[in-house]
């Protein structure tokens, strides 16, 4: 989301050149050498509250280092360009798949993870990508979806249509994420998210290209959350817990967030520990200490997120989520590509060229 990510080589050639310049949203910068009293992870963007962190701190008295990233293959390509020293990091499900092959993941040992018995069981159904928990354990289940600035925009359909308004030009934005994008165009055609069809490929692009993309601002995974607060983008593509971060008490009234009615590509973001990580028993306490129930249901009510991977969370929470459990019912989890990736990559190329 902060590249043009036309594929993972490019990505990470684009990475290669700025590794040394650490990290842009961290409390710190993964050391090459281990160390007993710290933690390091790589995380996404608003994704672990510091409250959270902080009882992990006092608790096992260490310290977390917390680096953050914008979309799977900016992780991804950071890594592979020779970013080391983090012990966790939070892929989605393909991703998952793609560096487990790649061999950059540790075993999970579950035999030493207590709460693995709080994680729901259809979210395990649904992680195709590794069922028992090998190299990954579930953190959160959820989906993109769609902020409207209601003051501005006060009659929508709850569609992926709503890119299409010209009378919404330069006021909107999409992810900087092909899977995102591409997946939405994919789902308002009717097709999978993981289509392998050629042709179904070009006919989202095409649709992106020519009838979307034309009323955006521009792609963006990283200041969409503070545009729409600041009043400078009405209608945004992204995740709840982001616009909510940005926004002000008095403008949650103004506010719709909706996923489509069309679905979408929904998202299992998982905690796994790299292969490399010098602190993997410490990194073990930290995936059983976020499924405690009642700091799962402190990490969800702080976004404003349903307790969808942690059942006995649910009951505590405090806080009426954003959106709802049932609203991902019709989103479907995204998926290795396999060879098929280079299809998106090409068609991403083509929506990314002229900017």
């Amino acid at each position: 989301m902060k590249k043009f990510h036309w594929s993972v080589v490019m990505a990470a050639a684009l990475v290669a050149g700025i590794l040394v310049m650490g990290c842009s949203k961290s409390s710190g910068t993964a050391a090459s050498g281990g160390d007993s009293k710290k933690l390091y992870i790589y995380n996404w963007t608003y994704y672990t509250p510091d409250s959270v962190i902080q009882k992990f701190e006092q608790e096992y008295n260490v310290k977390v280092v917390y680096d953050s990233f914008a979309s799977n293959e900016e992780m991804f390509a950071k890594l592979k360009a020779g970013g080391t020293g983090y012990d966790i990091v939070f892929p989605s499900g393909d991703y998952v798949s793609i560096m487990k092959k790649e061999g950059m993941l540790a075993k999970i040992d579950t035999k030493k993870l207590k709460n693995l018995g709080n994680i729901d069981p259809l979210v395990l159904k649904k992680a195709t990508y590794d069922p028992e928990m090998e190299y990954s354990v579930p953190y959160y289940f959820g989906a993109a979806g769609i902020a409207v600035n209601t003051a501005k925009v006060p009659n929508f359909d709850k569609s992926w249509s709503i890119f299409s308004r010209k009378d919404l030009k330069g006021k909107m934005t999409m992810l900087d994420d092909m899977r995102e994008v591409m997946g939405d165009a994919l789902v308002y055609l009717g097709y999978s998210v993981n289509t392998k069809d050629p042709a179904q490929i070009q006919k989202a692009r095409d649709l992106i290209n020519n009838e979307w993309k034309p009323n955006l601002i521009k792609f963006d995974a990283e200041a969409f959350g503070k545009g729409f607060a600041a009043g400078e983008f009405w209608v945004v593509q992204g995740y709840a817990e982001v616009v909510y971060a940005e926004i002000q008490e008095d403008q949650k009234k103004d506010v719709a967030f909706f996923i489509p009615k069309e679905g979408g590509p929904a998202y299992i973001d998982s905690m796994c520990i790299l292969k490399d990580s010098k602190n993997y028993d410490l990194a073990l306490k930290f995936i059983d200490f976020i499924h405690r129930p009642e700091i799962y249901a402190e990490f969800c009510d702080t976004f404003g997120f349903p307790a969808t991977a942690n059942i006995p969370a649910r009951s505590l929470q405090k806080v009426t989520p954003y959106y709802k459990a049932e609203d991902l019912a019709n989103t479907e989890l995204k998926e290795d590509l396999g060879e098929a990736l280079e299809l998106y990559n090409k068609a991403w190329q083509d929506i990314r060229v002229g900017e």
